[in-house]
């Protein structure tokens, strides 16, 4: 697979702070990845998304996006090939009307009107939001606000998606929803990171995660691995998915993250049984 990220011996230390918010972090991001990056509040999962695309620059070491070293290049360029929807859809809200919001970066970008509509137009359909068109994005619900955020950033079709605590606010309708889509973007070859506390969520569609603590990488692998790891998750301050929880609750040796999984292997002890 491809790398399209990759941290060199990162660190970052915020102006007026005594200590590190992240240290010395080692990481690649590989193309097709769903990487889940785990952690309490304070664990520096936020500052590493935002050294991604530019918003931030290490302190020590360095990031590349592409080949591309990020304190060589503008927060601009580097939104191109790597787009964040953050935690609050609020704070990215601005324009009078959804058409409007998601047009912007196309806008900024130099993209002509003609294929500024047909892009619009693709992504409003995509995430069924065509109705919206004319009205203001504020007003809508939390789950419609988060469509139209990821819309108005996959709209410029970047190399890696970011999504912070994606699924606050959504319903168990919206989630699965949203895991569907997810699931299309891997098959488009995008890279996704997911930053979140929802382990429920990204138990069975993440291809790797990454736990932090205290500003540094605890451990990274296999799902399988790290959420069967009771003590690792416990160091920080995480609590096991439920299909974990139950899945050690039934006795049943296998490290089971779905549950379309766990009533197969159901089945078929009831069937030895018969």
């Amino acid at each position: 697979m491809q790398k399209v990220i990759e941290f060199k011996h990162v660190s970052y230390k915020y102006p007026f702070e005594e200590d590190y918010a992240i240290k010395d972090i080692d990481l690649s991001f590989y193309e097709e990845e769903v990487v889940a990056i785990i952690g309490s509040n304070g664990a520096g999962k936020t500052t590493l998304i935002k050294h991604m695309n530019g918003l931030l620059k290490p302190t020590t070491g360095d990031v590349f996006v592409e080949g591309i070293n990020t304190k060589k290049a503008t927060v601009a360029e580097l939104s191109k090939k790597v787009g964040i929807v953050f935690q609050n859809s609020d704070y990215q809200l601005f324009a009078q009307t959804v058409y409007d919001e998601i047009a912007f970066a196309l806008r900024n970008f130099g993209y002509n009107e003609a294929e500024i509509k047909e892009r619009v137009k693709k992504m409003m359909d995509y995430f069924s939001i065509s109705q919206y068109e004319k009205s203001s994005p504020i007003l809508l619900s939390g789950g419609e606000k988060k469509r139209v955020t990821l819309a108005s950033v996959l709209v410029y079709d970047p190399k890696v998606l970011i999504l912070d605590e994606p699924t606050i606010g959504l319903d168990f309708n919206q989630k699965k929803n949203l895991k569907h889509f997810i699931s299309r973007l891997k098959e488009e070859r995008k890279t996704i990171v997911i930053v979140t506390h929802d382990l429920d969520f990204v138990s069975d569609i993440s291809t790797r995660i990454i736990v932090m603590n205290r500003g540094q990488v605890m451990a990274q692998g296999d799902p399988k691995d790290i959420l069967y790891e009771e003590d690792l998750l416990k160091e920080a301050n995480l609590m096991p998915p439920s299909i974990v929880k139950l899945a050690k609750g039934l006795g049943l040796n296998d490290r089971i993250l779905s549950f379309e999984e766990m009533l197969q292997k159901i089945d078929n002890l009831l069937l030895r049984n018969v």
